[in-house]
């Protein structure tokens, strides 16, 4: 071919236009988180009945995450690696300013005025910690020793200690887990995590006196929710109850006794699975149990089709994050985890979690987008 007659190459634009309204949605992703969102709605109607304006402040919570999940959609890999550290530093200095200038709420300090807004910063290393070791170690692809694994703990490590020390187990929880997530899926052997294992339980009696003594308690009180059924194991006790007694089919929609009869503590919101136990049973769980599966899969082929390190690292993480909300909050409902306020994906009532998934989910659709696009 002529020289003169060869077209320039032309860079990929750094932000993308703005696509068409539906073709940035994953057909299978958009299939499973629609009727995610339906059981949502179906369940919070039940479990808000008594609460006035609490249905439509969760649906209006669902539309503003759908939103978020477009516009993260469109955004490319390479704009989310480049905003990988700016955005991991602010959320390390937000957090060092909750721990000098917090407000306190609670026995809690977790929220920090900036005078025009009120923010709580651990929320923001839900995706900053994942982003973060994705750069870290898209940037040392072929380098693989303890160095950067060391590197990457650390890197991990001080955004969960500021967390646990507010404290706030359960968003440190999701905050390590999403690192940890990156880390694994970087190479980290299996003999590595059985070591770890085994030091993390060596561990336990050091942490045990380190922890504080609500916390404590919220341990004690799964091993026998008994010692206090009127207080500290009301709300296993209760929740319990309710799962187990829904059976197979469930005693039917606004017919839980639990429920409405005001048993369940906190229903909307954290103890939103017993609510769905209840009314549908056995059946019910199955069938959500079942969509957290999809999306998980989803995520993980998602994954194993990216084009760059970072992107599988980080779809793999996002999967993984949803498999964590879901995993922690049926397990404490049930009575098999501590009861440490993680929201069930979707179904639980609260605008910050439901942004943090719908970012999560539009960054899954922003990889298998770009599933063609070359590393940068």
């Amino acid at each position: 071919m002529n020289r003169h007659m060869r077209r320039p190459m032309q860079r990929e634009p750094f932000w993308p236009r703005v696509k068409p309204f539906l073709t940035v949605f994953d057909p299978v992703l958009s299939t499973i988180l629609l009727s995610l969102v339906v059981f949502a709605l179906i369940t919070q109607y039940s479990a808000a009945f008594d609460f006035e304006g609490r249905f439509a402040d969760h649906s209006r919570n669902l539309l503003i995450a759908f939103f978020v999940m477009w516009v993260t959609a469109n955004l490319k890999p390479q704009f989310l690696m480049r905003i990988a550290v700016p955005l991991y530093v602010v959320g390390v200095v937000l957090l060092i300013g909750v721990e000098l200038f917090g407000d306190i709420s609670k026995g809690a300090q977790r929220w920090l005025n900036l005078g025009f807004i009120r923010i709580q910063p651990s929320e923001i290393m839900k995706i900053a910690m994942p982003l973060m070791l994705a750069w870290f170690f898209q940037q040392r692809e072929n380098v693989s020793s303890w160095r950067e694994f060391a590197v990457a703990t650390v890197i991990l490590a001080i955004p969960g200690i500021l967390i646990l020390k507010q404290p706030d187990l359960g968003t440190a929880l999701l905050v390590l887990g999403s690192g940890f997530f990156v880390i694994f899926f970087a190479g980290l052997s299996w003999k590595v995590m059985a070591w770890l294992t085994g030091l993390f339980l060596a561990s336990l009696p050091m942490f045990w006196t380190m922890m504080h003594e609500y916390q404590r308690q919220r341990v004690l009180t799964l091993l026998d929710p008994t010692q206090d059924p009127l207080g500290k194991g009301f709300h296993i006790i209760q929740s319990t109850v309710a799962v187990g007694s829904g059976g197979f089919t469930g005693k039917g929609f606004l017919q839980g006794t639990q429920t409405h009869l005001e048993f369940i503590p906190e229903r909307t919101t954290d103890f939103i699975f017993a609510v769905l136990a209840e009314e549908f049973g056995l059946l019910g769980c199955l069938v959500l149990l079942t969509l957290y599966t999809c999306l998980i899969v989803r995520g993980l082929v998602i994954a194993g089709n990216a084009p760059t390190l970072f992107s599988r690292l980080m779809a793999g993480a996002m999967a993984l994050i949803f498999f964590t909300y879901a995993f922690v909050n049926i397990g404490m409902v049930s009575g098999i985890l501590p009861v440490v306020g993680v929201p069930l994906p979707l179904m639980s009532y609260g605008g910050t979690a439901m942004v943090t998934l719908g970012m999560g989910a539009g960054i899954l659709m922003s990889i298998q987008n770009n599933k063609k696009l070359i590393q940068t």
